[in-house]
């Protein structure tokens, strides 16, 4: 069969099931505000036992990583994000699955040659753009004088 791309384009959009927006953006927004409420949860959880604000964030932040992480590990984090779409991606728990998932597919090639060399190279790019664009930042907020050198 010999399509031009409008008419694969129209073929596809026939077959295609609508999607129902206003439910996925609900589902979204609710799953989002119940990680995000969790972690309110548990930043007042650490600053009652004594962190101050500061500290209890960044706890947060940790928690909330490990937590995605060893839920992805478990293929359980997955089957949430399936019926969530946006609302586990946007909050750091995309960023933690982001990193684990990759990782997963590939421990059936050894724990250092798959598991960890996909794990770094997942992370490389995080890594070098953020610590990039932290000293680009930096150097721009002493140029202009906005905090002391």
């Amino acid at each position: 069969m010999d399509m031009s791309n409008q008419e694969y384009n129209q073929y596809v959009m026939n077959k295609a099931k609508p999607s129902p927006l206003f439910k996925d953006l609900c589902w979204a927004f609710v799953v989002g505000g119940l990680i995000c409420t969790a972690g309110q949860g548990l930043r007042n959880f650490y600053q009652s036992v004594g962190l101050s604000s500061e500290d209890a964030g960044t706890a947060v932040s940790i928690t909330l990583i490990f937590a995605t992480a060893f839920l992805t590990g478990l293929g359980l984090f997955d089957d949430v994000a399936k019926r969530a779409g946006a609302g586990t991606l946007v909050p750091i728990t995309g960023f933690a699955n982001a990193m684990v998932s990759p990782a997963l597919e590939f421990k059936s090639e050894g724990l250092v040659t798959g598991t960890g060399a996909k794990l770094f190279t997942v992370a490389g790019p995080v890594l070098v753009f953020g610590i990039s664009a932290s000293i680009i930042y930096g150097v721009i907020l002493i140029l202009f004088g906005l905090v002391p050198a």
